[in-house]
């Protein structure tokens, strides 16, 4: 069984460490912060022999040359991102596959947030590591892509086996309930939800991962194709009710 090792870094990153017991092999998810990795790695007992980089943003690669100097480890990033990112081995896209050990994981195109995003699907693992591109109850700001876009590469993500787990890396949970509960004030299964992220923050509990099972119920972004919500913020159409559901939350 792959083992994942979470950990808080920076202000309100989620670092993980991606553990393959018969290789000992070991991945980063992001670098924000290479001293915690580092250290954490070494808590466990793990040598650290790749990072999986989702996006370019500092938070999520800053680490890589700092890590690779030490360890030797390989990096693999977003190829359409290449120019931006440090130190990279390898490139991937979208229907690409990485590998720990003899497990695979499915290299997925979700641009949006940063136009080259790529998310890392495990399904032997019903793991999905999604950077920004995703959060539980929220997605990631339209920072350099399109609606059209940003509304396909999370079509892409709700594909997925719902009982996928997602792994996102920010805890950001708290800020994207009092949003979804103002998008979408009728839905019983967001208010048991709330109930939940709640009693977890308040014991000092992380809210992630987020299984996708219930995001479907519950995140507003992820509902953009749901007739009530279209009614609510975009008048029929998905990539319209998604704009104007990510625009009022940029202003929430």
């Amino acid at each position: 069984m792959l083992e994942v090792h979470q950990f808080p870094c920076l202000s309100d990153n989620y670092g993980y460490l991606l553990h393959d017991p018969e290789s000992e092999e070991t991945v980063c998810i992001d670098t924000p912060d290479a001293d915690e990795y580092l250290r954490q790695a070494g808590g466990k007992g793990w040598q650290i022999t790749q990072i999986w980089n989702t996006h370019w943003h500092p938070d999520h690669a800053g680490g890589n040359e700092a890590i690779k100097a030490v360890t030797g480890c390989t990096i693999t990033a977003p190829a359409d991102e290449a120019d931006k990112i440090a130190a990279i081995d390898r490139t991937v896209a979208d229907g690409d596959t990485v590998a720990i050990g003899d497990r695979k994981a499915a290299v997925i195109g979700v641009g949006g947030h940063t136009m080259g995003h790529v998310a890392y699907h495990l399904p032997g693992a019903c793991m999905a590591f999604v950077g920004d591109a995703l959060f539980a109850l929220g997605c990631g700001r339209m920072f350099e892509g399109t609606p059209p876009q940003f509304w396909e590469s999370l079509k892409r993500l709700k594909a997925l086996p719902p009982e996928t787990m997602i792994y996102c890396a920010h805890e950001y949970t708290q800020a994207n309930l009092r949003f979804a509960l103002h998008a979408d004030p009728d839905n019983a299964d967001l208010a048991a939800y709330a109930e939940d992220i709640e009693r977890w923050r308040q014991a000092g509990l992380p809210t992630v991962p987020a299984k996708l099972e219930r995001e479907l119920k519950t995140n507003p972004f992820l509902r953009a194709d749901d007739p009530d919500m279209q009614a609510r913020w975009g008048g029929g159409d998905a990539v319209a009710t998604f704009a104007a559901l990510r625009s009022a939350k940029d202003s929430f």
